[in-house]
Order: C-alpha cells, then structure tokens, then sequence
C-alpha cells in the first residue's frame, strides 16, 4: 500500500472546500486523458497548475492517488476508488447545478462534435449554423473524419456517424439514411447501360473501403432477392470525394451516395448502372457516451440535429 499523507489541517481544509469540485475535475481529467500534460491540453491549463491541483487534492484528502514515472502514470487503489466517486460525484454536481438554474437554461460553452467528411462539408454544414444562430453562448469546433472518436481521451461531446453503430457504451439516435447508386462514366461502358447486375462483373471497379471491398449487395428496387457482386477494385480509398473524382476519371464504376452526383448525372459526366438495383442506404447516427447528465449545449444539439438532418439528407 502507498503511504499515507498526512490530512491537511481542518481550517485549511475548510477553506480549500469551495475548490474541491475544481481539483476533482481536474484530477478526472488526468485520469482519462492518460498524463498530466494530455490534460493541460485539454483544459487549456499549463502542466505545472495541473501538477499543482493534483498535489493540492492528494494533500486534502491524505492520500496518495497517483504513482509517476518518466515514462508511465498508474492510479493507486485509493486513486481507482477515488476516479470512480469523483466521475459520480461530477455528475451530480453537473445535474444539481441545472435543477437549480432550470432545464430552460441557455446553453453556453464550446462543443466539440465529429462529423464524417464528406457529409460534415456539404449536407450537415447547414443544420450546424442554424444551431449556432439560435444559441450564440456557445461555439463549435466541427472535426471531420469518418474513424470512430474516442470520446474521452479526445475530449468529444458526440459524433454523427454514417454505418452501423456496434458500440454499447454509447447512445445511438437514428437521424436519417444516405441512398446509393452504382454509376460509372461513359467511357466505361461503352454504349449499352448495364440492366442487371451479373453484367457489371466485367467492369473496372472502385471500392469505398469504408463500406464496401470485395463485394456489393444489390436488391431489386421494387423488391426481391439481393444479388451479391463480386468485385476486384482497381482502387480502395476512404474518401467518398476521391471516389468520385476517379469515377469522373474513367477509372471504373463505383456506388456511392446518390447526393454526392446527382449534379454530374443530370449534365452526362456519370451515368447510373442497373437502376433498378441498389445498394442498401447506409444509416446516419448521432452518437455520444452514456451520462447522467447532459448540459444544455448537447441536450440542444441533440434536439436540432433530430429535427434538421432528416430535412437535409432524408429529401436526397
């Protein structure tokens, strides 16, 4: 067992009381940031006042909470069983705070919300700005990339996600669907449109890595058994953006999200393949930890993104 420090001197203690929430937060933040300098990062804090705030907390609680080296941080036992009642004790904290202030609260701060490039350009810039028109106490910093975020150790509020959702730590609302085609340019084709799937077999293919490698599941539009194709990409990316620009190239067909071309359809840049077959519509997700309380700025975001992202992508 890690000796003991000596409890700090009750007058002491009593007047340090009205900062205890603040080093629990900030000792919370070193825990699940992995070191004290990924905190000070995060808390736009120096890594001295975090060392400091850490010290100050292991002093007014008589123990010790953390054992450092060099090159490694590991919590002690009291430091385990204190990160667990800290993170309880945050949270109730978090929801006495807005009982007292009202559920109506006007939300405030900085959120933080990954978004999936290609989406997160085009379709979803929209419903962000109207979010931030209607609450001008908060800011957003807009993260685009379509891997899945590490919620804690990167700090994010919530994420909308396109794919299916596998992660049981964390809440999924089902916003909308993205719709698919199978397209090629003209020049891969030759002059007959391919009707059924079994004759695109012969063709050059690309391949979204996100969703699809070796293979695409087509089914009938009007119903009935899905055919599966195999392929073999002449080129895998996970840019819905490059994908396109080598189908426009003549580098080979491609499915891809039906309100990324519409506009080269309609001018003759791509032509769509077996209309009647498509790929399934990938759902849109909006994805965020488990919590027992949410502050006013997510609670907010939540409610516009349920409302505006289906007017945005349900209408492709």
């Amino acid at each position: 067992m890690p000796p003991k420090l000596p409890p700090a001197p009750l007058s002491a203690s009593a007047s340090a009381a009205p900062d205890r929430i603040a080093l629990m937060q900030t000792f919370v933040h070193i825990v699940e940031a992995g070191s004290l300098s990924a905190a000070a990062q995060q808390m736009g804090a120096t890594q001295p006042t975090v060392s400091r705030r850490l010290q100050a907390l292991e002093r007014s609680l008589g123990l010790r909470l953390l054992r450092r080296s060099t090159h490694a941080m590991q919590l002690t036992e009291d430091g385990e069983r204190c990160y667990t009642r800290a993170k309880e004790l945050l949270e109730n904290w978090a929801s006495f705070e807005a009982d007292l202030r009202g559920a109506g609260d006007a939300p405030e701060g900085r959120l933080r919300v990954v978004a999936p490039h290609a989406l997160g350009q085009d379709l979803l810039v929209g419903p962000m700005v109207d979010y931030l028109q209607a609450f001008p106490g908060v800011t957003v910093d807009w993260l685009l990339h379509d891997r899945r975020p590490d919620f804690i150790t990167e700090d994010i509020d919530c994420a909308i996600q396109v794919g299916e959702v596998t992660d049981p730590s964390v809440v999924a609302i089902k916003l909308s669907e993205v719709p698919r085609i199978v397209v090629a340019a003209p020049s891969v084709i030759g002059q007959t449109i391919p009707a059924h799937p079994s004759e695109l077999a012969a063709l050059p293919w690309l391949a979204l890595r996100t969703f699809y490698r070796t293979e695409i599941l087509l089914t009938p539009a009007l119903g009935g058994e899905p055919y599966r194709l195999p392929i073999r990409p002449r080129m895998g990316t996970d840019s819905l953006y490059a994908l396109r620009t080598a189908a426009l190239a003549g580098l080979g067909a491609c499915a891809a999200s039906t309100w990324l071309l519409r506009d080269d359809l309609s001018e003759g840049r791509l032509v769509q393949l077996v209309p009647d077959w498509l790929p399934a519509p990938l759902p849109v997700y909006l994805v965020y930890p488990h919590a027992r309380f949410y502050p006013a700025k997510l609670r907010r975001f939540i409610e516009a993104m349920k409302v505006a992202v289906p007017i945005s992508v349900g209408s492709l």
